[in-house]
């Protein structure tokens, strides 16, 4: 089978993929095809003997939260504009509230943990799928995984945040 004969039978566990992602067909057919020639500007990247199939939905899901990142940012500048109009007035919701908190505090997490909870927790892949999404080893991933919510629970909790770790036996960027 050529190599364009592969890339084409996975087009559909693609579309319905980006359709899982994004809820919307037009969207998702978008994503579908940046992922493509995103595939095809890194073609070079594809190691033989790998899956095609997680190589090409790793290159889409990393488009999909890319865009969900910027859409973010976009959305928390339009936020912030909105509260400083006189005119706004802040949810009088519980709820909103609450979930804005802790939107939040997830925003807040360092990227790498975000990212390996959301595919976990959020994408539903196994510690296996999403380490190799994000090509780190399963320990790294679970290690991430586990401050993330370590995190998130301490900020259920009202707890401050921790301190960053120090080297054992190292030296810190004030000690030099």
């Amino acid at each position: 089978m050529r190599e364009t004969d592969e890339i084409l039978a996975e087009l559909t566990p693609l579309r319905r993929y980006a359709r899982s992602l994004t809820r919307d067909e037009a969207e998702a057919e978008d994503l579908v095809q940046e992922a493509l020639l995103r595939a095809h500007e890194r073609r070079a990247s594809f190691r033989r003997g790998k899956g095609l199939r997680v190589w090409l939905m790793s290159i889409l899901h990393n488009l999909f939260i890319d865009a969900l990142r910027s859409r973010r940012a976009r959305e928390r500048r339009e936020a912030a504009a909105m509260e400083a109009a006189p005119l706004s007035h802040p949810a009088s919701q519980e709820s909103a509230v609450r979930l804005a908190q802790i939107r939040e505090a997830f925003a807040h997490l360092p990227e790498e943990q975000r990212s390996a909870l959301h595919l976990v927790a959020i994408e539903g892949l196994s510690y296996a799928e999403a380490a190799e999404v994000l090509g780190v080893p399963q320990g790294t991933l679970m290690s991430r995984i586990g401050r993330a919510r370590a995190a998130l629970r301490a900020f259920e909790n009202g707890e401050a945040a921790r301190q960053p770790l120090r080297v054992v036996g190292g030296r810190d960027a004030d000690d030099a």
